[in-house]
């Protein structure tokens, strides 16, 4: 037996039957990403607008130190970038910006965590589903042969055979419509959670920006009696300083 006719005879015994069966269960598998992606961006953009007015406020009146820890509890990622700024606020804005600019790449990272299985499905499901198509027309044919040798009335073999091609025909169709079916939601799922991110990553900016503006116009302020200031010491209670004894 040559490698044609092993290969025939694979797709023979195993049929089509499976095909439809990874379809069903890829399909099922992109909804719950595209849902739990989701859920995740729906937490991670936050309340831009509220967030943004209270931060201007808390950036007129608090230290960097504090501001970065309230945004940390709110627990969206434009806060987070913006927290991971303010810590290096004292450092300059240059250091800053740098710091923010890393924050916003492990947050795209993590943001387009399992994306990549929906645009794959996408563009391979159609394929999966023409193989599918192809296993049935080669049972298809196999059936003509079979229907066409074993009848010895030529027009009764030619009836029954064809029958049975189109049956084959119509039922191996079916792999490619359901290919077909399960890539397009996944394309649409993928898109829109595409914008979804670019979403998130832009509040981001917005708060970035706004941290830059408060660290470039020296508006900050500072956290009194913290180590490294350039402040002087108050002196102690009862000591006079060493320039003033007579």
């Amino acid at each position: 037996m040559n490698t044609v006719e092993a290969l025939k005879h694979l797709f023979l015994d195993a049929g089509a039957g499976w095909v439809l069966w990874l379809l069903a269960g890829l399909s099922v598998a992109s909804l719950a990403i595209a849902l739990e992606r989701w859920a995740v961006y729906r937490r991670a953009a936050g309340d831009l607008h509220a967030l943004a007015g209270s931060l201007q406020q808390r950036l007129a009146r608090d230290d960097g130190v504090s501001v970065a820890a309230w945004l940390d509890a709110s627990g969206s990622v434009p806060a987070r970038v913006a927290a991971a700024g303010l810590r290096l606020g004292p450092r300059g804005p240059a250091v800053a910006a740098k710091a923010m600019a890393s924050r916003t790449a492990l947050e795209r990272e993590d943001l387009d965590e399992r994306l990549a299985f929906l645009g794959t499905l996408g563009n391979n499901a159609p394929f999966i589903g023409l193989l599918g198509t192809v296993i049935g027309v080669i049972q298809a044919f196999e059936e003509l042969g079979h229907s066409a040798s074993g009848h010895a009335s030529a027009r009764a073999a030619t009836q029954v055979a064809s029958g049975a091609v189109m049956s084959a025909i119509a039922e191996a169709l079916v792999a490619t419509a359901l290919g077909i079916a399960v890539a397009l939601p996944a394309v649409a799922a993928y898109n829109y959670l595409q914008r979804r991110v670019e979403h998130v990553l832009a509040g981001a900016d917005v708060l970035s920006n706004l941290v830059l503006a408060y660290l470039e116009g020296g508006a900050l302020p500072e956290r009194p009696g913290r180590p490294g200031d350039g402040r002087e010491p108050e002196p102690s209670a009862g000591l006079v300083p060493a320039a003033s004894r007579s």
